[in-house]
């Protein structure tokens, strides 16, 4: 078996390169690809870059060149509920676009406008959090091209998909990974509220965002030892 692990940001990924063994690297169209073995199983880890198109290239690339078999992206996102806090977790039962004509992209494989996360990929996650001590859910996810960082956006993305949390690239890679039939779930750690304080914090003041990678960087380690 061999599992794909993507990240949209160096830092979200640079923590789980250090803990591979046996490692080898590629650079294939602009993507640095580790492989190497973590408890003993056979991962690539890579820097996806932001945004719907570098995750969705990049989740095609795992599969068709290095052959994953099971697909896990790993980083942070804006918290849209209660129900969990920064910091916590939320694993993606559910993955929706927030900023596109589902009906149109749903007539083209895998004819969805919306995507599950596997079952037992989500039950390891959440097993993981539990035994890594992290408050998590398995929520849903809604994707879109842009930081979400301001009241009126957020409102308008909470009255049209009624998400957990938001980000920029769980959907592309869970449609990709539906449309070649590899398992896949999107596990996201809270870094901010998707608000004003969110901009200021991440994108103003370029906050680091270590603790939070950190996070989710055990619950995956955890995941891979228990599958």
């Amino acid at each position: 078996m061999i599992f794909g692990i993507m990240g949209a940001m160096p830092d979200e990924v640079d923590q789980l390169c250090a803990k591979l063994d046996g490692v080898t690297k590629e650079t294939y169209a602009g993507v640095e690809y580790h492989r190497g073995t973590l408890h003993g199983r056979q991962v690539v880890v890579c820097c996806a870059g932001m945004g719907k198109a570098n995750a969705a290239a990049t989740t095609q690339v795992l599969i068709t060149r290095y052959g994953a078999e099971r697909i896990i992206f790993s980083g942070i996102a804006g918290n849209m509920t209660s129900k969990i806090g920064i910091g916590d977790v939320c694993v993606g039962r559910t993955v929706v676009y927030h900023d596109a004509q589902d009906d149109m992209i749903c007539q083209s494989a895998p004819f969805l406008k919306e995507y599950s996360g596997d079952p037992a990929l989500v039950d390891a996650a959440l097993a993981a959090c539990e035994s890594c001590g992290v408050k998590a859910i398995a929520g849903k996810i809604a994707t879109g091209d842009l930081f979400v960082g301001d009241a009126e956006t957020k409102r308008a993305i909470e009255e049209k998909c009624h998400p957990d949390c938001v980000e920029m690239e769980g959907a592309a890679v869970s449609q990709i990974a539906a449309r070649c039939g590899v398992p896949c779930v999107i596990l996201r750690a809270m870094s901010d509220n998707a608000d004003e304080s969110g901009y200021e914090v991440l994108v103003v003041k370029k906050f680091s965002i270590t603790e939070y990678v950190r996070t989710a960087t055990a619950i995956v380690a955890k995941m891979i030892e228990s599958l």
